[in-house]
C-alpha cells in the first residue's frame, strides 16, 4: 500500500513539474532572489534566506509559538470560463515547501463567501483542476480554495522514500493546520472574499486537519469534517489504513507521545466554527469503530452528527456524482449575516 502512495506521488510529481513549468516562469518558481535557478532543479534549489528565521511549533496546531514568513504569493495562472474565473496560486511560509493553492470564484458575485478543501493523504491536486468540481464548488455564489495537505502530491520530496504521511504523522497534521490559517491570512489579504463567511470541509486526514485548524483559529464559522481520524492509540492498532509491516512502529510509546498533542480527541471539543457536523460512515475503514464511537463523544455543544449505514444511503445524501455533499455547509454559510449586514444590525440597535 505505502509503495503504491510513494509511487503515485513520484510521478504525479513529475506531471507537476511539467505543469508547473508552463504556469510558473523559471524564474519565479522557487519565490527565490536567485536568478540562475532553472526549473527542472527547482525543488533542489528552494533554499531562500527569508525563511532562515522561520520558527514552527510541531506539538500544536495554532500559531501561538509559530513564527511563519510568508513570500510574496505568485500568480501562476488567472483563466475565466463559463460562470467562474481559477486560478493557480503559489504561496511559501516555510524552506522547501512552496504550496499550490488553486481558488475558484463565481464571476459576477461581490466578495462570495469561501470554502476551502482539505481532502488529506493521498489526495492529489488534480481534482481541482476538473471543470466538473469547479463548477459544483462554485455553484450558488461561492468560492472554493483547495491545496494539498503536508508532504502530500506536489509537497512530497526531499525526504527518505521509508518516510510519508504517517511515519510523519506529527509534522504533517500541526503544518498542515498552520497552512490552513496561512491560507486565510492569504485570501483575508485579497480583498475579494467573504472571510466573515469561510467554511472548510475536510475528509479523512484533511479533515482531523479541519478540526485542529478550527480549535485553533475562529475565522473558520462552519466545518464539515467527514471521516476524520483519530483516537491515535487505538487507530494506530487498528486501521485498515496502517500497513502491516509498518504497524509496530506506530504503536510505539515513543511515536504515540508525538502525536499525543495532536490528538482530534482533545482538540474536537475545542472548535469554535459556530457550525460543526461530523459524518461518519460504516462503509469507511481507515478509522476503525472503537474509534469512530468515541470520536462521536467528543463533538462540541451544538455540532450536528450524521451516521451513515450504509453505502447507499450516503450515495443518497450526497448525490451520484458527489454534487450533494456541500449542501449542508453552503446552507450554514448562507445562514451567516455578512460582516456589513451584522455591523448594519449593530449600528441600528444602537440608535
Amino acid at each position: 500500500m505505502l509503495r503504491n502512495h510513494l509511487s503515485a506521488i513520484f510521478f504525479g510529481g513529475i506531471v507537476l513539474i511539467f505543469l508547473q513549468g508552463i504556469f510558473f516562469p523559471a524564474n519565479c518558481i522557487a519565490q527565490s532572489d536567485s536568478s540562475s535557478i532553472s526549473q527542472s532543479s527547482y525543488i533542489a534549489n528552494l533554499r531562500d534566506p527569508r525563511f532562515n528565521t522561520v520558527v514552527e511549533d510541531l506539538t500544536s496546531p495554532t500559531l501561538e509559538k509559530t513564527h511563519l514568513i510568508p513570500a510574496q504569493p505568485l500568480i501562476g495562472f488567472v483563466s475565466d470560463t463559463s460562470g467562474y474565473s481559477y486560478s493557480l496560486i503559489r504561496l511559501q511560509w516555510r524552506q522547501n515547501d512552496p504550496i499550490d493553492l488553486w481558488l475558484v470564484k463565481p464571476l459576477n458575485v461581490k466578495k462570495p463567501p469561501v470554502i476551502l478543501h482539505i481532502y488529506g493523504y493521498p489526495s492529489d491536486s488534480d481534482r481541482f483542476m476538473k471543470p466538473e468540481w469547479q463548477e459544483f464548488v462554485t455553484r450558488g455564489g461561492f468560492a472554493a480554495a483547495g491545496f494539498v495537505t503536508a508532504l502530500t502530491g506536489q509537497r512530497y520530496h526531499d525526504i527518505p522514500m521509508k518516510n510519508w504521511f504517517l511515519s510523519e504523522l506529527q509534522l504533517c497534521l500541526s503544518e498542515s493546520s498552520h497552512d490552513v490559517q496561512m491560507v486565510l491570512n492569504y485570501l483575508a489579504s485579497r480583498g475579494d472574499l467573504d472571510m466573515d463567511r469561510v467554511g472548510i470541509f475536510g475528509q479523512f486526514s484533511g479533515a482531523t486537519v479541519g478540526i485542529l485548524a478550527s480549535a485553533a483559529d475562529p475565522r473558520i464559522k462552519v466545518l464539515d469534517a467527514l471521516d476524520p481520524w483519530g483516537d491515535w492509540p487505538t487507530w494506530m492498532e487498528k486501521s485498515e489504513f496502517v500497513p502491516k509491516d509498518e504497524r509496530a512502529n506506530y504503536v510505539k510509546p515513543e511515536f504515540l507521545a508525538k502525536v499525543a498533542t495532536l490528538e482530534t480527541l482533545d482538540w474536537m471539543p475545542k472548535v469554535q466554527a459556530k457550525k460543526f457536523r461530523l459524518q461518519q460512515r460504516i462503509t469507511d475503514h481507515q478509522t476503525p469503530w472503537p474509534s469512530k464511537e468515541k470520536l462521536k463523544t467528543a463533538i462540541p455543544a451544538g455540532g450536528t452528527y450524521t451516521f451513515y449505514k450504509t453505502a447507499g444511503e450516503f450515495e443518497q445524501a450526497v448525490g451520484k456524482d458527489g454534487s450533494e455533499s456541500l449542501d449542508w455547509i453552503k446552507a450554514q454559510l448562507q445562514s451567516l449575516q455578512p460582516a456589513a449586514t451584522e455591523s448594519a444590525v449593530a449600528e441600528k440597535k444602537s440608535n
